[in-house]
């Protein structure tokens, strides 16, 4: 054979080797056989071809096996397929095995499905974790604001993570229970000196059913007074029942201050009817002209006294 004809036959089985290697992982066969995980051949080419890694199946496949877990590697190829993660949930799984926790890989995938994460919540179940409520501000009875910080303890629990409520859920029914159970208080004192009291009330109401965690305890971190609201209230609504006697005083003083625009109209009207009336008794002959000088001076002779009595109360008071 020619030299070129040999190398092309050379470089093309080296080249179908590089190909064969690449598309068939000859090394992660090899590495699951020494772990004790048999995986055919075909089963990886199949993998390759449904656009799912070897490694991400493999290699958890091994840990699991290692742990005494027995799983399907088909079940974990169709999880893989449905877009969860894998190792994540063979890690939980082996986690939850170690602490003594039932959890099957159906449900340990419906969990990762389902968007939670499942070694967290294992974590959980096994290691209870502590979550702290909002400023939660409530009234007594007699009217003094409460303002409470609660610290919740809760544990995962496994069988109600899918369709269960999270920890917004508890927050908010905590802090319903924290109001409720101030409110209910005769005296803010009996809070200030028993706080534990919320929490017991609280922790009676069963608030973590539906949820997917199991509350374990709850204690009032702290308790500050706030503001009297009772006071307040009052002083807005004295301050309201001043402006409405206010309204109506004004209200009053303007129709006095009308009533007494309209006598004086009145006055005046009569005032002026006066002469007319003087008129009327001379050209009648009721009245005679002397009578009505003899009024005239006597008026005359009445506004001179006054004046001089007024002019005299002058003198003796000054400072008028």
């Amino acid at each position: 054979m020619d030299t070129p004809f040999v190398l092309f036959i050379a470089v093309l089985i080296l080249f179908g080797m590089f190909a064969f290697l690449s598309f068939v992982p000859i090394g992660l066969w090899i590495t699951a056989l020494f772990s004790g995980v048999h995986v055919k051949i075909g089963m990886l080419v199949g993998m390759r071809l449904r656009k799912v890694r070897p490694n991400e199946i493999v290699r958890p496949l091994i840990s699991a096996t290692k742990a005494g877990l027995d799983l399907n590697i088909e079940d974990m190829e169709a999880h893989s397929l449905a877009g969860g993660n894998v190792e994540r949930v063979v890690t939980a799984l082996i986690s939850a095995n170690r602490a003594n926790i039932p959890l099957p890989w159906m449900r340990a995938a419906a969990i990762d499905l389902a968007g939670r994460d499942v070694l967290e919540a294992v974590q959980v179940s096994v290691n209870p974790k502590v979550i702290e409520t909002p400023r939660v501000a409530a009234v007594a009875k007699d009217g003094i604001q409460l303002v409470a910080i609660a610290r919740v303890t809760v544990r995962a629990n496994i069988e109600r993570l899918v369709g269960g409520a999270g920890e917004e859920t508890i927050l908010a029914r905590v802090g319903e229970g924290t109001v409720s159970a101030i409110g209910s208080a005769s005296r803010h004192s009996e809070v200030l000196e028993n706080p534990d009291q919320i929490s017991k009330n609280v922790l009676a109401k069963g608030l973590d059913s539906g949820t997917a965690y199991e509350i374990l305890s709850i204690d009032i971190a702290d308790v500050d007074v706030g503001r009297n609201i009772g006071a307040q209230l009052q002083s807005d609504q004295a301050q309201a029942d001043t402006r409405v006697a206010q309204a109506k005083a004004e209200e009053r003083r303007a129709m006095a201050v009308a009533l007494e625009q309209e006598m004086r109209a009145k006055v005046v009207e009569a005032e002026a009817q006066v002469p007319l009336a003087f008129a009327e008794a001379l050209r009648s002959g009721n009245l005679g002209l002397m009578d009505y000088y003899r009024m005239r001076n006597i008026e005359a002779d009445t506004e001179m006294r006054s004046a001089i009595s007024g002019g005299d109360s002058d003198k003796k008071n000054p400072s008028s």
